[in-house]
């Protein structure tokens, strides 16, 4: 098969990173003719990147992409993204909230697909966090039509060729959600598959932090008012088209 990116954003998770990075190593090795394992430090402020620049040094295929500054989960992302060099392209939380040997289920799947997507089935997070997802979920599902069962999954992997026409402007928590609404416009093939969740087990997560879900509201709210300018002003492209 051909080569994999696997892309792990990370922020302040040092009791976490290597045994993320190891089983990323081994499942990625074990599926894949080439790999590389590309861990983007969100600007932590613990021993995160010096952790993997230890990793790095023992496996030149583990990179580190590095952030002074704290971006966010999608500006990491985006950067993991930009330094991703093989055909097809994963990524998982460095929380191993996930089962990473399941990128097999996903590969499986890739055929006749552009993008698998996977859903926590079921969601092991405290009650707010489960509920702040379904009404997250509901939102962008009802302003953009169907887009995923479970929009913020952070397990997907898509074919590398998806980047060089999906572009992607908010840099926050809406990164998720514009990805997949303009992967969908562009008619790419989307399959969405269930997978595990695990409760976290070290670290702390920030999602659920009262400023990040304002900004969140605040990013969608502005993504969704210029989508519908971008799609009004592409239809009547079309109809002048066609006069």
């Amino acid at each position: 098969m051909t080569g994999i990116s696997v892309v792990l954003p990370a922020y302040n998770e040092e009791a976490n990173i290597a045994a993320a990075v190891r089983e990323a190593v081994a499942v990625a090795g074990r599926l894949a003719d080439d790999y590389e394992v590309i861990v983007v430090d969100d600007g932590s402020r613990d021993r995160t990147a010096e952790i993997v620049q230890a990793l790095a040094a023992e496996n030149p295929r583990v990179r580190l992409v590095r952030h002074p500054t704290n971006r966010g989960y999608g500006g990491a992302l985006a950067s993991g993204f930009a330094a991703a060099r093989l055909d097809l392209v994963f990524f998982t939380d460095s929380d191993r909230q996930f089962v990473m040997a399941e990128l097999e289920r996903l590969l499986a799947a890739l055929d006749g697909a552009d993008l698998v997507i996977g859903y926590r089935a079921p969601r092991r997070d405290p009650f707010i966090r489960r509920l702040n997802g379904f009404g997250w979920n509901l939102l962008i599902n009802t302003l953009f039509g169907y887009t995923a069962r479970d929009v913020d999954c952070a397990f997907k992997l898509f074919r590398r060729s998806v980047l060089e026409r999906v572009v992607v402007e908010w840099r926050g928590a809406t990164f998720s959600a514009e990805f997949l609404v303009r992967a969908r416009g562009l008619g790419y093939r989307i399959r969405e598959v269930p997978v595990t969740h695990r409760p976290r087990q070290a670290g702390r997560a920030t999602g659920a932090r009262l400023d990040v879900i304002l900004r969140a509201f605040r990013e969608l709210l502005r993504f969704w008012w210029r989508y519908r300018r971008e799609q009004r002003a592409a239809h009547r492209l079309l109809v002048r088209r066609e006069r």
